[in-house]
């Protein structure tokens, strides 16, 4: 049995592809648990109006003050209300491609019963500042764990970007599968965006007065290596795409080049050549 898990909350205020995160796995998944924190906002009717049997939601309450660890704590409460043996593991804000979800499946029947596969990875595409632009610097992470077995030990790890297994947190075991996963969580409208930062102030007061000066500047900060995207998005997310491009998208500041880019300059230049990332961040290990 293959199962999928996410969890979300205000996706209305917030705007997440919640409907198309949970259609795009549903593509090949036998259930889909669904953790919903208490919401302001008509988030659980909207989850509720997916008309399908897979479907199951897990309500909850979140404690924002948290943080990165409430994020982990709720991922784990989805996780442990799946039956199958693996999961496919999706963001409120990412939507995986029909082509991926159908390779992850076809990869689980594979690799099953090889015992050194503790999860599998997708490749991503972080779309900034509208749906034709994604953010390709080596600041933004190319893969992630978003297949796994379920149990042994493995669990979300600080705010669930990734897994960790047993109390060492030892890396988790993963293999490369080609599958694509589409983040859409700097893409939505402005308006959308400045309701992201005024939730971020609430999980990390710490950064107050940072998100502030964002609000206050009213526009996406400029990063270097932002390329033009020409393929073509996942069936799942094309009505919510449609819905949202009537919407004016958050308006990118002017380029401001720094003698600290030159390193992701230097970085990129030496993946495209040899497809190795220096210096890349890597919650796994790929076996």
């Amino acid at each position: 049995m293959l199962s999928g898990f996410t969890l979300v909350r205000n996706a209305v205020q917030l705007n997440f592809p919640i409907v198309a995160a949970i259609a795009s796995v549903l593509e090949v998944c036998d259930e889909v648990v669904v953790n919903v924190g208490r919401s302001d906002d008509e988030t659980r009717p909207l989850v509720a109006g997916v008309r399908d049997s897979r479907v199951r939601i897990v309500d909850s309450e979140w404690d924002l003050s948290k943080g990165d660890d409430m994020l982990a704590l709720e991922t784990q409460r989805a996780m442990d209300a799946c039956r199958g043996s693996w999961g496919i593991y999706i963001q409120a804000d990412e939507v995986l491609h029909e082509r991926g979800a159908h390779i992850l499946r076809q990869k689980v029947a594979e690799w099953d019963r090889d015992e050194q596969v503790e999860g599998m990875l997708v490749d991503y595409l972080h779309f900034y500042g509208g749906f034709d632009r994604v953010a390709t610097n080596r600041q933004w992470y190319r893969r992630e764990v978003r297949c796994l077995r379920l149990g042994r030990g493995i669990r979300p790890y600080q705010g669930a970007q990734g897994f960790r297994v047993g109390p060492e947190f030892r890396k988790i075991r993963a293999r490369l599968t080609g599958a694509q996963m589409f983040h859409y969580g700097w893409a939505r409208p402005a308006q959308t965006m400045r309701e992201k930062i005024q939730l971020t102030k609430q999980m990390y007061p710490w950064a107050t007065e940072r998100l502030d000066r964002d609000l206050k500047r009213g526009t996406l900060k400029w990063i270097p290596l932002l390329r033009r995207f020409t393929g073509s998005h996942p069936a799942a997310a094309r009505d919510w795409i449609a819905a949202n491009a009537k919407e004016p998208p958050p308006a990118l500041e002017p380029a401001r080049f720094k003698p600290a880019h030159v390193r992701l300059y230097m970085s990129d230049w030496i993946e495209r050549l040899s497809g190795v990332r220096p210096f890349e961040f890597r919650n796994y290990e790929v076996v």
